[in-house]
């Protein structure tokens, strides 16, 4: 069993963390502000600049809860000080990708354009190079957001094994397939 729970979690000098009395952790920082509700039975504390959790025991339910718990309010305190990024590439003969504001519209082979309406907590911005795939970069505070928004955009063309067509990651290596051979007839 994992033990991420036990580690403790250093704050910046520009994060502010608090625990209200409901056992809300609310963290402020630079780049934005994000809550989370915690569980009763796991207890957050803050001593000298640093975040503690503890659980009640060592049942299986208690330990799976501490981890989840740490690993999201360190990815609250990252993504407030620092952010998160994620660049995705359009690989295929006519991809495009074009935004106005916070709506994107992307062209992937589909016989329409598709247009994404991003949440106001996403910064996106398309580049289009001659001779490159178009590229998507998406940067936000929040890390459950910004997964959930990339998903999203992967599903409309995921990238496929023949011909390696797709919106991936910046970076990503397809595994390719070999297509079918032809077999001559014997006459």
């Amino acid at each position: 069993m994992s033990r991420i729970g036990n580690w403790p979690i250093s704050i910046p000098e520009s994060v502010k963390v608090n625990v209200t009395d409901n056992n809300i952790v609310e963290v402020k920082g630079p780049k934005g502000e994000l809550t989370q509700a915690v569980k009763p039975e796991i207890k957050v504390s803050i001593k000298d600049n640093t975040v503690y959790l503890e659980r009640p025991s060592d049942l299986e339910r208690f330990k799976a809860l501490h981890g989840l718990y740490r690993a999201l309010i360190n990815n609250m305190i990252i993504g407030v000080s620092e952010g998160y990024k994620t660049i995705l590439e359009l690989a295929g003969v006519g991809f495009k990708a074009q935004n106005s504001g916070q709506l994107i519209e992307l062209s992937v082979g589909h016989s329409h354009s598709v247009f994404i309406e991003l949440p106001k907590e996403i910064k996106v911005q398309t580049i289009t190079e001659r001779g490159k795939n178009p590229t998507i970069i998406l940067e936000s505070f929040d890390k459950q957001l910004l997964g959930q928004v990339v998903a999203k955009i992967r599903s409309l063309r995921k990238p496929e094994p023949y011909k390696g067509k797709g919106v991936r990651f910046a970076g990503e290596i397809i595994r390719r397939k070999a297509g079918k051979t032809a077999v001559a007839a014997d006459k």
